[in-house]
């Protein structure tokens, strides 16, 4: 109960509302989140306060820019976050998880086992690889990542993902306006156009949200191969 209560008063400063089916998924989430962490390295964040912020709260700061019945593919979706979270706050989202490490897929399905999930699937494949099967090039509405990468990196893996006026949602903290200045070109290339830059402040946590839009179709060569995205960014 010391959860739920805690959830909702956070949950609440700062406009969202959750019911008590939702809290129930939430508790459920962070319980497992807890017990899978002692095995693997999911999270440093453990603290039940902290997760409640930096992961679940944090994760739903861009629930008003999705529309429902969106299609969403979380590219290293690590432990779930946003997408889970969204999901939950959203259950007519359509989610694809994408991780490349398989432990970490494991314990997606079983949360999405767990919580019920519908229309979520988990996938251990890298990035680069399943961006250019047909069934999952351009053809989501969003793409959404928390992933610890450069901004060019990451357009790099997203946007072969979007359908036109698809949007890229890139979850940032840092210095982004110097990643957004270094990956002008990148966006351009890849067919996007930056759209906005959104500051979320939560407690003591600034979240910068960068939007893109997905304005033309992106050449086949993209995403690269043998983890040049990285290596070698555009």
């Amino acid at each position: 109960m010391e959860f739920k209560i805690e959830l909702k008063k956070i949950f609440k400063k700062h406009q969202i509302n959750l019911s008590d089916e939702q809290c129930e998924s939430f508790e459920k989430y962070y319980n497992l989140l807890i017990e899978w962490n002692k095995k693997f390295n999911l999270t440093s964040i453990t603290e039940r306060d902290e997760v409640i912020l930096k992961h679940f709260l944090d994760s739903c700061v861009t629930i008003m820019m999705i529309n429902d019945n969106s299609y969403i593919i979380d590219i290293g979706a690590g432990a779930g976050f946003p997408s889970i979270p969204l999901k939950i706050l959203n259950p007519t989202l359509k989610l694809v998880l994408v991780d490349s490490v398989n432990k970490k897929i494991t314990f997606l399905n079983e949360i999405i086992k767990q919580l019920n999930l519908k229309n979520t699937i988990a996938i251990h494949e890298r990035i680069e690889d399943i961006a250019h099967k047909e069934i999952y090039r351009e053809k989501f509405d969003y793409v959404v990542s928390r992933a610890v990468a450069s901004l060019n990196t990451l357009s790099e893996y997203a946007l072969p993902f979007l359908k036109l006026d698809g949007i890229f949602l890139a979850y940032k903290s840092f210095d982004v306006e110097s990643e957004i200045n270094n990956s002008k070109n990148a966006i351009a290339l890849l067919g996007g156009k930056l759209e906005n830059i959104i500051i979320k402040n939560l407690e003591n946590l600034s979240r910068k949200i960068v939007v893109i839009k997905k304005i033309n179709l992106t050449q086949k060569l993209y995403p690269r191969s043998k983890n040049k995205p990285r290596t070698n960014p555009l």
